[in-house]
């Protein structure tokens, strides 16, 4: 029976302290109540162990787990790590920062079908520190692998709750040696599997916007996530191909302008990540036989390197 369903909730958590209690208790509040919660510890340094000693104390439904040492370190390392020690037949990844309306694991478990896969819940955006909603993001289209890809849909790791026989067929989860868009590159080599899909297009997530979290590394000129993010980019890229799928105009208009705007970032903030990304976008412009705009491109960053103008040479244009 679905309502005796177990559920394991899987939490990666890196010096959270502060703040992961808040989403244990939007756990502890659902009114599904058969689940697991497994929290994996990426090597916190702060009270993180003392604030889950709690919890479990009290609620022995929660488990906490150091990653082992010989794990690399990173949320996709801890979160396979917890599915292998989690025991449901729904698997939802969750992030510690992350809460869940009352009702949000019941409607995703009545939602299932004999063949449904995943089951996704829609997710609301809202200010880490005032909770004023952001936006709500979209879960559906008719085209929507290539609508995931370029980011016309979007649900973050914490939206789908998988069939644990599902992910169990998948050659492996979570790619431990990307640090940026991991939920990105996970979710789209899942749709590559062609799961059977419900949808709930309802708010019952809420992601709360951290300045200090991933995805905000590549707007800071992170360099080693802007590496990261330039090797889920060409992995998906090949994915796709070694799927059938030939990568179309939006595609790759969605690569070159992800590019060339992280690219004028770099050039107004004369950050030294300027010349990777440079490197790269002149590449993929290329490979993509964008020639005029790979034109562009060279013309406007030597322009602003040597006058600190032309930065409109480097706008990606259709």
């Amino acid at each position: 029976m679905l309502e005796t369903s177990l559920i394991s909730i899987i939490i990666p958590t890196y010096n959270r302290a502060h703040i992961i209690g808040e989403t244990l208790d939007s756990i502890i509040a659902q009114t599904h109540t058969n689940w697991e919660c497994i929290v994996v510890d990426d090597g916190s340094t702060d009270t993180t162990s003392e604030v889950m000693s709690k919890y479990i104390a009290s609620d022995t439904r929660f488990r906490y787990y150091n990653r082992p040492k010989n794990k690399p370190k990173g949320p996709c390392s801890c979160r396979n790590y917890g599915f292998e020690k989690s025991k449901g037949d729904y698997i939802n990844f969750f992030d510690s920062d992350d809460l869940l309306k009352p009702e949000a694991y019941t409607k995703a478990i009545s939602s299932f079908k004999t063949e449904t896969d995943a089951v996704i819940i829609n997710t609301a955006l809202i200010d880490f520190k005032t909770s004023k909603h952001i936006s709500t993001n979209k879960i559906y289209s008719d085209n929507l692998m290539i609508d995931y890809f370029i980011g016309k849909v979007t649900f973050l790791v914490c939206g789908p709750v998988w069939k644990r026989s599902f992910l169990k067929q998948q050659p492996y989860l979570f790619d431990v040696t990307i640090g940026n868009v991991d939920d990105w590159d996970f979710n789209l080599r899942m749709l590559y599997a062609n799961p059977k899909l419900v949808y709930i297009n309802e708010e019952l997530i809420y992601y709360r916007k951290n300045h200090g979290s991933f995805s905000e590394e590549v707007r800071k000129l992170n360099k080693e996530e802007i590496i990261s993010d330039f090797k889920a980019r060409k992995k998906q890229l090949q994915l796709i191909e070694d799927y059938g799928i030939k990568p179309n105009d939006a595609i790759k208009n969605y690569i070159i302008n992800r590019y060339s705007k992280h690219l004028k970032i770099a050039l107004r903030r004369n950050d030294s990540s300027k010349y990777l990304i440079f490197r790269k976008l002149i590449g993929q412009s290329l490979a993509f036989k964008y020639y005029s705009q790979a034109l562009s491109f060279i013309f406007g960053f030597i322009l602003f390197i040597t006058f600190k103008r032309g930065i409109k040479y480097i706008t990606f244009r259709l």
